[in-house]
């Protein structure tokens, strides 16, 4: 099953991200979602929701906010944004495309298993709506070269779209840490692999009551020619199609003659 082409002239884009309603990046993304439709609606997280992963808010009511015409500020994660634009806020007429992002940081490799704007991408997916993530490579404390996703990004959400599109996959785009005009081009790649590589940083609240922070800091191994990881290293556009299916097939294959053998 594949999506038909997408007009983008007459498309109806939502716009979301785990940063929150009031990050850079949002605003980023956005000026690339009106470069390529005049139907743009933006749902984003109340609050910060990075690491939030493909989670939902069962135990709680969600309660959401119109900052301006066309603009909702929900108090959940980035899955609660998609659910409540696709099937409340614009249910009647729901999106052609959902964009996601644009992140502060790369969502390269293990990543996407942690990050709320895969999530959100995932769950467009999911709703049957194409659906693309961004991330923005940039080092610390060096400033977010917010300019190179926004400068690039209508034209890689053109050219992804160009193509028959498989409706259990999603797209995973990230840019690099380098000036628009220094960008070495466009890769279609692979997922890497990195470890975690952080650690667990105790402290003492008034009390004497000892608390934690997960000190995220993943490293990289070696860097794999046409993995995400090392054409981000290497100043280029990384997109990486993602399957929804987290099937392994050739474990399945050996567990079900292991099983079947008598």
């Amino acid at each position: 099953m594949v999506f038909p082409p997408l007009d983008l002239a007459k498309a109806r884009i939502l716009v979301t991200n785990d940063d929150g309603i009031n990050a850079p990046g949002l605003v980023s993304l956005y000026e690339v979602a009106r470069a390529l439709s005049d139907d743009v609606w933006v749902v984003a997280p109340e609050a910060n929701q990075s690491g939030a992963a493909h989670s939902l808010s069962l135990s709680k009511p969600l309660r959401a906010r119109e900052v301006s015409e066309g603009k909702w500020a929900v108090d959940g994660t980035p899955t609660d944004c998609v659910l409540f634009g696709v099937r409340h806020l614009l249910s009647e007429q729901p999106p052609t495309l959902v964009l996601s992002g644009i992140n502060r940081g790369t969502n390269l490799a293990d990543d996407v298993t942690y990050s709320g704007t895969i999530a959100a991408a995932m769950e467009g997916c999911l709703l049957g709506i194409r659906s693309i993530a961004m991330s923005q490579a940039y080092k610390h404390p060096d400033p977010v070269k917010w300019q190179t996703g926004e400068h690039h990004g209508a034209e890689v959400v053109r050219r992804v779209l160009a193509v028959e599109w498989s409706r259990e996959a999603l797209i995973n785009v990230n840019f690099p840490d380098v000036d628009a005009s220094d960008v070495t081009g466009m890769e279609i790649t692979r997922q890497g692999q990195r470890g975690f590589g952080g650690h667990i940083v105790e402290r003492l609240d008034p009390r004497a009551t000892p608390y934690y922070w997960i000190n995220y800091t993943p490293t990289e191994r070696d860097l794999v020619p046409g993995t995400d990881i090392e054409a981000i290293r290497r100043g280029a556009i990384s997109i990486n199609p993602l399957h929804l299916d987290l099937t392994h097939e050739t474990m399945r294959r050996r567990l079900r003659d292991a099983f079947t053998r008598k």
